[in-house]
């Protein structure tokens, strides 16, 4: 008798276990649980004058972005070639990433572009040829200029990174107003 009522706890046990596992699954499915819309906008401006100080380059963020975009991280390294990183979502959720370096180019580029390859073609951007870099995951435009290379990369498609560099801008001020997010921040003095 004792032998029975130890196999109908173990039973008991497994399908309790399996409903728990199913309301489990249900309650995953149901709800919202994509990242992208968890994350938080950050405020980069402190970081970017940091780094417009210390970078041996004019560090670039955007200026004048239409509403909609979203600033998801940042960070400078200066131990890692003074890079630059400024992330965003843009209006279509889609990510686009400011890097810039002072690395070596030919290892900068495809690490901050998760192994894209350069097409030999380039994108007009502002009036200045970048290089078009494609790749399984990211995308990218690509400028060298006096020792530093700034990759614009993401998931977003071709017009969107363009939108991105075409908003480019350096410097050392801040911007005159706080951003209201989702925006970015408003147009620098």
């Amino acid at each position: 008798m004792a032998g029975m009522r130890g196999k109908q706890t173990v039973r008991d046990m497994v399908l309790s276990m399996a409903v728990i596992g199913a309301v489990v699954a249900v309650i995953y499915l149901f709800l919202p649980n994509d990242d992208k819309e968890r994350m938080k906008p950050v405020d980069y401006r402190i970081e970017l004058v940091t780094a417009q100080r210390a970078a041996p380059y004019p560090v670039m963020a955007p200026e004048g972005l239409p509403q909609g975009w979203k600033p998801t991280s940042v960070r400078y390294d200066r131990d890692a070639g003074a890079a630059w990183h400024l992330g965003f979502l843009d209006p279509d959720r889609e990510y686009v990433a400011i890097e810039q370096s002072t690395q070596a180019y030919a290892k900068y580029v495809p690490k901050v572009t998760l192994k894209a390859a350069n097409t030999g073609r380039t994108q007009l951007v502002n009036g200045v040829a970048w290089e078009r870099w494609a790749g399984k995951k990211y995308d990218a435009l690509v400028f060298r200029d006096k020792g530093v290379t700034t990759v614009v990369t993401g998931t977003a498609p071709l017009a969107r990174l363009t939108e991105m560099a075409e908003a480019l801008k350096g410097g050392s001020t801040l911007p005159t107003a706080a951003p209201s997010w989702p925006a970015t921040a408003s147009p620098r003095s």
